[in-house]
């Protein structure tokens, strides 16, 4: 369904300079897969990103979306792209609910399976007590999910989000995992790419991951036990102790000759 080859990007800098953003990569995507794209600032994962929404144009190589070349057809791949920008692009005074009536009204739902669409979004994103609240007083993570909903209304076959869980507190983040596992294995009608700092979040969702550094190199592509059974070295132990109360430390004050000073020693 997605079909990236030999994609390379080079910017002109103020002064005429060239500025390498991604050399030569490749990669492919078939429905029920979820792709992340894993690096730090800079590595090229925007601009990847956005070379599969037209959002900037190839200096060459090859980008195909369901079949279609994105240089040339775009107006066709368009139909099958749900897209979840980094930065949250909502109406402030506009509520949840109008937000995706007028998105799916854009994609072309038909009308009498319009309300059916915005009441499963607003469900499945747990979105049900901020429905009527205008956009721009959700917190952080509340319009990371509406962004996503947006993203993924009309059920399109090939979704793009970008950073989805980012402002998110840990609790927002796992449910938004689940959403978007959900999405990826929907029927197998889904092809999924996602960008992330967050290696655990690759891991949990991924099929398939690339790790890019600057220059937008991949240095590793695979799954991921692939990558961890070729560049893993080492273990990983995770500790956990049992909380001390006031009552046990009281023993082992006495030994170490603390006394009944131990409270004043616990406050320091």
């Amino acid at each position: 369904m997605i079909q990236v080859v030999n994609f390379r990007k080079v910017y002109t800098t103020l002064i005429g300079d060239p500025f390498l953003a991604v050399e030569q990569i490749s990669f492919g995507l078939d429905y029920g897969e979820c792709f992340a794209l894993l690096g730090v600032n800079g590595a090229g994962k925007s601009t990847t990103f956005k070379s599969l929404t037209k959002d900037i144009i190839p200096t060459s190589g090859t980008i195909k979306v369901g079949g279609y070349n994105i240089s040339s057809e775009f107006s066709e791949a368009r139909k099958m792209i749900g897209y979840c920008p980094q930065h949250d692009a909502i109406f402030d005074l506009m509520t949840v609910e109008e937000h995706l009536w007028l998105y799916a009204k854009i994609k072309g739902v038909p009308e009498e399976r319009r309300l059916e669409q915005v009441e499963h979004c607003i469900k499945q994103l747990s979105l049900q007590e901020h429905r009527d609240k205008p956009a721009g007083t959700l917190s952080g993570g509340n319009k990371r999910k509406l962004s996503v909903g947006i993203a993924i209304i009309g059920n399109p076959p090939i979704i793009l989000l970008d950073e989805p869980s980012a402002g998110m507190d840990p609790e927002a983040r796992r449910f938004m995992w689940s959403v978007v596992e959900k999405i990826s294995q929907r029927d197998k009608k889904s092809a999924v790419i996602l960008t992330t700092h967050s290696m655990e979040e690759a891991e949990a969702l991924s099929t398939k991951m690339g790790i890019m550094v600057r220059g937008g190199i991949f240095r590793c592509y695979g799954s991921s036990q692939h990558i961890k059974n070729k560049y893993g070295t080492g273990y990983e132990i995770e500790v956990k102790t049992i909380k001390n109360t006031f009552e046990s430390l009281e023993p082992l004050s006495e030994q170490l000759g603390f006394g009944k000073d131990l409270d004043s020693k616990v406050n320091l």
